[in-house]
C-alpha cells in the first residue's frame, strides 16, 4: 500500500508540473510576435490566455482529484481486505491506511492550490 501512495503522489505532483508548463507555453504562444498590438487584439490574446488558463486548470483538478479518489478507493478496499483476513491487525492496517489517505489527500489539496495559482497569478 506504501509503494501505491508513493506512486499516486509522484503521478499526481508530474502531471500538475505538466499542465503548469502548458499554461506557460500556451500563453507564449497567444502573445503577439510583431510588436504592434491594437486594442482588440489585446483583449482577445487576454481572453485565450484567460480560457487557457481555466481549461488547464480544470484539467488539473480533475485528473488529480479522480486519481486521488482512485488510489483512496484502492487503499481502503485493499486494507478492508486486510483487516477481515487479520483481526488482530486491524488497529495497525488501519492506522497505516489513514496515514496513505492523508497523503493522497494532501496531493490533491497541493493540486488545487496549483489550479488557483494559474488562474490567478500566471
Amino acid at each position: 500500500m506504501k509503494d501505491f501512495t508513493s506512486v499516486m503522489m509522484v503521478l499526481i505532483l508530474m502531471f500538475t508540473f505538466v499542465s503548469m508548463m502548458s499554461v506557460g507555453v500556451s500563453a507564449a504562444e497567444a502573445a503577439p510576435t510583431d510588436g504592434v498590438v491594437s486594442v482588440g487584439d489585446a483583449e482577445s490574446n487576454e481572453n485565450d490566455v484567460l480560457s487557457t488558463k481555466a481549461i488547464a486548470a480544470a484539467i488539473v483538478v480533475a485528473v488529480v482529484g479522480a486519481a486521488g479518489a482512485l488510489g483512496m478507493a484502492m487503499a481502503i478496499s485493499k486494507s478492508t481486505e486486510s483487516m477481515a483476513r487479520q483481526p488482530e491487525m486491524a488497529g495497525k492496517i488501519n492506522s497505516a491506511m489513514m496515514l496513505g489517505i492523508v497523503f493522497i489527500e494532501t496531493a490533491i489539496i497541493y493540486a488545487l492550490i496549483v489550479a488557483i495559482l494559474i488562474i490567478f497569478v500566471l
